[in-house]
């Protein structure tokens, strides 16, 4: 068991604000499964437009809170190597969107490594917020080196 605080996170991942949708990791087993949180404020800047009176997070940034969980997950496993890499997502397989994400949520990130095949990783991942499945995929991620 292991968790890490938005100091740690930003460590690992290259996103800023506003786009960095990690706030803490609460659970890791190296290599195999990580569980973090985004605490999600009003103050987001997608609410002023998805949808006025009525803020919805776009399943999208769902999905990519969801692909930095797995970057999080790849880069603390590869250790002091992990600077020159970028993680990226490459593939999203059974997306599925079961409920809205408000203001005042807290999203739970749950990614467990499904298998890794030349490079590329898959992943089995969901988002909940209150114990229910608001999103669930499967993602296929690879590190690749950064341009000098």
């Amino acid at each position: 068991m292991s968790e890490f605080d938005i100091k740690k996170v930003m460590d690992y991942l290259p996103h800023r604000y506003p786009f960095l949708l990690i706030d803490r990791v609460i659970d890791m087993e190296a290599g195999a499964a990580l569980t973090a949180l985004k605490n999600v404020s009003v103050n987001e800047p997608f609410f002023q437009g998805h949808f006025p009176g009525q803020p919805v997070m776009p399943g999208v940034l769902v999905l990519e809170a969801m692909a930095q969980a797995t970057g999080l997950l790849a880069f603390s496993a590869m250790g002091e190597g992990h600077e020159a890499k970028l993680y990226l997502l490459v593939g999203i397989d059974k997306a599925r969107f079961r409920g809205q994400v408000s203001p005042g949520d807290q999203l739970i990130i749950s990614i467990k490594m499904k298998r890794s095949i030349r490079g590329i990783d898959m992943y089995e991942c969901k988002a909940m917020v209150d114990g229910s499945v608001v999103v669930e995929a499967e993602m296929l991620c690879s590190a690749q080196d950064r341009d000098a």
